[in-house]
């Protein structure tokens, strides 16, 4: 690990976004980059193999990632063969103050860069990586930049392309709203859209559930400036397509059938090396899986690492609803459909 004079390292323990469940230990780093100094909370063994996680847009890992690794199975099945390190993005994580609006936006280029500069902090070699929409896309340039520092990708709701124009319009008017009026009900109302499927926002007729309340909260704190520098990095991103095929790792990705990027997810799969990626489309699901419906992630992730030699520990006390218990199911019980599951092996479109 670097010099202690490079980062500041405090111990935090995360906070439930819903309240009912125990919370889980990590020490908080501040590590200083060449781009500036990116929020990094690591948890579990540093002797193990490292699982990078970065966000989706307006979020950190407490907001983004709590979902999945609140689930027992989950959180067993990465602490046992990973020690987790959560990115935050500029200025994402709890407690940040607000970055100037007149220091230039980092690039998406210069995001993907900082990740380098984070493993070099902490002496790290290839990695598994884990992203949720912009945090997917930026760990996916990562790859295609480091393709010897990457070994798989787990990817959510990813983006590939250069923003359409609808997308690029919509997050204009986003930008425009986070500058004069902050964080305000229709940016949130937009980011929530974003992340999470009709059902879970609810209507004026069904509350709201607790995760789009808890990710409300969470949005409260953030700062604007923050999160329009993030944006205006995402919304002027590069289209990396081309750089797909030169990935030299295996990768699994997730999307919901009610994500407004379902669409940017096929292409992507269209155009990775299908011998080494699977896509599983979760049905009545918004972009962020990990929250809204993470325990259709746990077979699949499951299936993935086994590919990579790593297990479940054999020990571990599942819960009796669990998918992962127990281990003689049926196997009509673990059919995609029994699941809610739509898995689809990667085929390449021929126009």
């Amino acid at each position: 690990m670097a010099d202690s004079s490079d980062s500041v390292s405090i111990d935090m323990e995360t906070v439930s976004l819903v309240g009912k469940q125990p919370s889980r230990k990590s020490k908080e780093y501040l590590v200083k980059t060449s781009k500036g100094s990116v929020s990094v909370a690591v948890f579990g063994d540093a002797d193990k193999p490292g699982l990078v996680t970065y966000p989706d847009l307006a979020l950190n890992h407490l907001s983004c990632f709590q979902g999945l690794f609140f689930c027992p199975e989950a959180f067993s099945l990465l602490l046992h063969n990973f020690c987790i390190y959560h990115i935050s993005p500029p200025g994402h994580e709890l407690g940040a103050d607000a970055l100037s609006l007149d220091e230039p936006a980092l690039s998406a280029d210069d995001l993907s860069d900082q990740i380098a500069e984070v493993l070099n902090f902490f002496g790290l070699g290839a990695v598994m990586c884990m992203g949720v929409t912009a945090g997917a896309y930026i760990l996916t340039l990562f790859a295609i930049k480091y393709r010897h520092r990457v070994i798989g990708l787990i990817l959510i709701s990813p983006l590939c392309k250069a923003p359409s124009w609808t997308e690029w319009l919509y997050n204009k008017v986003m930008l425009n709203v986070l500058y004069y009026y902050g964080m305000c009900g229709v940016v949130k109302e937009l980011l929530l859209k974003r992340y999470f499927s009709k059902e879970v926002r609810g209507s004026a007729q069904v509350p709201e559930s607790d995760i789009v309340q808890a990710c409300i909260r969470l949005l409260d704190e953030r700062q604007s400036s923050n999160v329009l520098k993030f944006l205006e990095a995402i919304n002027g991103r590069p289209d990396i397509t081309e750089g797909l095929r030169k990935l030299q790792c295996r990768s699994l990705l997730f999307v919901g059938d009610n994500s407004p990027f379902h669409s940017e997810a096929l292409h992507m799969t269209s155009k990775l090396d299908r011998r080494y990626s699977a896509l599983v489309e979760v049905q009545s699901c918004g972009s962020i899986v990990t929250e809204e419906q993470p325990h259709a992630m746990l077979i699949p992730m499951e299936c993935f690492l086994m590919g990579y030699g790593l297990y479940r520990p054999s020990t571990v006390s599942l819960s009796p609803r669990s998918p992962l218990s127990p281990s003689c199911i049926a196997p009509e019980l673990l059919s995609p459909e029994s699941m809610g599951l739509k898995l689809k092996p990667i085929k390449t479109r021929i126009s």
